[in-house]
């Protein structure tokens, strides 16, 4: 049994959160999903919906896979001095590290990063990448693996990113069950990602 910790944050991202959660939580068998906020209970999304944060971070930084959503453009909280430290005891003491969209901008700025291949949403891939030049950052990627880290671009990319980690965890074949329970087609190609070329990345 895995326990995944999933960090919420204001104004975070809600597929860049619930669909890997999806991917992962289609075998609770293996993965014990616990959310993990600045502060128990609700934090609102960038849609309104709000999560509710089972544990603060003040609780804990050991979970053997971490995810990392965005947040939707620059309202990611880039500037918050307690999340920063945190995320990177986080990542480093993690199995697995998953990122979705701007989330690699939050592990980017904690270091964890530097000298790994990453990539990020392609709208805001510039804002991104400018923070954190140390990152050998991939434009045209739809996800990519570093060892035990995956990043993935914006939103519903995340959810082929975290069918390969789920691979890489339990297996092809039932990373492939996951995805057809969830009626998904599943993207495999981790390196092309059609909306580079909309942002003029390709």
């Amino acid at each position: 049994m895995r326990t995944v910790g999933a960090l919420v944050y204001p104004n975070f991202e809600l597929l860049d959160l619930f669909g890997p959660l999806e991917v992962l939580g289609w075998y609770p068998d293996e993965f014990r999903i616990v959310l993990v906020g600045p502060r128990r209970g609700a934090v609102p999304s960038n849609m309104g919906p709000s999560a509710q944060a089972d544990v603060a971070m003040d609780e804990g930084a050991d979970f053997d896979v971490l995810l990392v959503p965005g947040g939707w453009g620059r309202s990611i909280p880039v500037d918050t001095g307690a999340l920063t430290p945190w995320l990177g005891r986080a990542a480093r003491r993690a199995d697995y590290v998953l990122s979705v969209c701007t989330g690699s901008a939050l592990l980017a700025l904690t270091g964890f990063l530097d000298g790994r291949t990453a990539t990020t949403n392609k709208a805001l891939f510039h804002w991104v990448a400018e923070k954190r030049p140390e990152v050998d950052w991939r434009p045209s990627a739809r996800w990519v693996r570093d060892g035990r880290l995956f990043t993935s671009s914006g939103v519903s990319a995340g959810i082929d990113m975290a069918l390969a980690a789920l691979a890489d965890m339990v297996g092809e074949e039932r990373a492939e069950a996951a995805a057809t329970g969830c009626e998904y087609q599943w993207h495999r190609d981790a390196d092309a990602d059609p909306f580079a070329a909309r942002h003029g990345l390709s």
